[in-house]
């Protein structure tokens, strides 16, 4: 179970990072692991990506010009 710990550690470590950038960074460290099996265990930890939030809009009041 070291690829889920490794996985879920680099997950929160990139919240903004998909399964796809995780593999390859998972890769990189030496885990040798299918792009097929790596989604089934990001799925099964219920991991995803954030989103971003929306752009916050300045609210206009009607009527404050004389």
């Amino acid at each position: 179970m070291a690829i889920r710990a490794r996985l879920k550690d680099l997950a929160n470590e990139r919240c903004r990072f998909g399964y796809r950038r995780l593999h390859l960074l998972l890769r990189r460290k030496g885990a040798m692991l299918n792009h097929k099996k790596l989604f089934r265990l990001y799925r099964e930890e219920r991991l995803s990506v954030r989103r971003r939030s929306g752009r916050k809009r300045i609210l206009r009041r009607q009527g404050l010009r004389s």
